[in-house]
């Protein structure tokens, strides 16, 4: 029998010490960069977005990667690709350590993929720290405050 999976995830992960690094003039840059990262990973990226400080990514993952994998090989790849163009990321500052990563049903992508592209919108009123922690609680996961901060 061949593999078959039907697991939504979304993935997010900020910037160390939550520094704003994301414009209207960089975003797209990286959001694609992220996205063609999964696609050679035979990985299915609904949208890649974010706000300011951290990125989402709505995306089926292919059986043969492993999450914690492949968000160390985004990281990494897209720390390079950002101070190989360190003009238009000037204020960044390195990935914070860990991610969160979330599974829904498949009729909730729409949805997901509605709240990634509003994330402007969303964190003119929530920060990211706040998000993060509205996630980690909607999913029922223990975590550190103090491990939040970095």
């Amino acid at each position: 029998m061949s593999t078959y999976t039907q697991i939504l995830y979304q993935i997010v992960f900020g910037t160390y010490d939550y520094a704003p690094f994301l414009n209207s003039e960089n975003e797209n840059i990286l959001f694609s960069y992220v996205a063609g990262i999964l696609k050679k990973k035979s990985c299915h990226s609904y949208i890649v977005g974010g706000a300011s400080n951290h990125i989402h990514i709505i995306t089926h993952i292919h059986p043969t990667e492993a999450p914690a994998f492949l968000v160390k090989d985004i990281k990494l790849a897209s720390h390079k690709m950002i101070l190989d163009n360190r003009e238009l990321f000037s204020h960044f500052t390195g990935w914070q350590v860990g991610y969160g990563g979330f599974t829904y049903h498949i009729f909730s992508k729409e949805k997901l993929i509605r709240y990634v592209e509003n994330q402007r919108t969303h964190h003119k009123i929530f920060s990211f720290k706040e998000e993060l922690k509205e996630l980690l609680n909607e999913h029922s996961v223990d975590y550190n405050e103090d491990y939040l901060i970095i």
